[in-house]
């Protein structure tokens, strides 16, 4: 298979295009959602996407960080490491408007602002498709707070998961700007069931698992969630969960680990895709 070349310039303008138009328009099935709603401030939600839109304004205070999910051929080769285009196309994005710098360089002590809103979060995949696809996530911190794990027994059921999650929720859900959306990673180990419950998070509604099962747990566990009528924004009218996501991987016997990450209800995600040029003459 002869190797693959990912343009750096032309992949850094894409991802940079398409994070200022997931922090400034709402995306079509979360705005439809925001239609049927008419309880307290609706009006003043529908103004804020309204207004974030045609003047180019993000449609929350926090910008939130980027955390990117990268599938590429194995065969493709970029001009500059992958964390490094990522990176500079968040800098370009968040430095052309204006959104706010979150990130501050040191977690513990001095907190300082990078005043770049870098560095980004990138998971790399490799998959046998030809082209590269970029999945991106742009997270609040309030939501990003609620990320917890679960160390089940292995033989815990269904109804014990779905439990689990209904009481997360029920105690947490509405620190994180309900309706909310939430990605479950069952399995692999501790810190593989949390990446892909982030992952779920950048499916859109009508992409489809073809796993009839999840799908059937992912409905039963949306269902559970709304009966707790936390409601748009807490107020307890709406829906408390718009979808529910659920990712999995094979386990050791012993394990059952379970992630759970959120979203806001503005549900900034994006994906990238970009057609590497073959090297001809390798």
């Amino acid at each position: 298979m002869k190797p693959s070349l990912v343009n750096h310039e032309e992949l850094v303008e894409k991802i940079s295009r398409k994070l200022i138009e997931a922090n400034s328009i709402l995306r079509q099935e979360i705005l439809q959602q925001l239609l049927s709603y008419d309880g307290p401030f609706s009006d003043v939600l529908r103004r804020n996407a309204e207004v974030a839109k045609n003047k180019d304004l993000p449609l929350c205070q926090d910008t939130g960080f980027v955390e990117f999910f990268i599938f590429t051929p194995p065969n493709v080769v970029f001009e500059k490491p992958i964390q490094e285009i990522c990176d500079e196309a968040v800098f370009r994005a968040y430095s052309s408007k204006p959104y706010r710098f979150s990130i501050v360089s040191d977690p513990l002590y001095e907190r300082k602002n990078t005043q770049t809103n870098t560095p980004s979060i990138c998971h790399v995949f490799h998959w046998s498709r030809e082209k590269v696809q970029i999945r991106f996530l742009i997270k609040g911190g309030g939501s990003e707070n609620l990320t917890t794990l679960f160390m089940l027994s292995p033989t815990s059921g269904e109804e014990e998961l779905i439990d689990k999650l209904t009481a997360h929720v029920y105690m947490h859900g509405s620190k994180g700007c309900p309706p909310l959306r939430i990605g479950v990673g069952i399995g692999g180990s501790a810190d593989k069931a949390l990446v892909l419950s982030k992952l779920a998070l950048t499916y859109a509604f009508d992409e489809e698992i073809p796993y009839p099962r999840y799908v059937e747990l992912e409905q039963k566990t949306l269902k559970k969630l709304n009966e707790l009528r936390i409601g748009f924004q807490g107020l307890g009218i709406g829906p408390t969960v718009f979808s529910v996501r659920i990712l999995h991987y094979p386990v050791h016997i012993a394990n059952l680990p379970v992630a759970v990450s959120f979203d806001c209800y503005l549900s900034r995600i994006g994906v990238v895709k970009f057609e590497p040029v073959r090297i001809e003459s390798w």
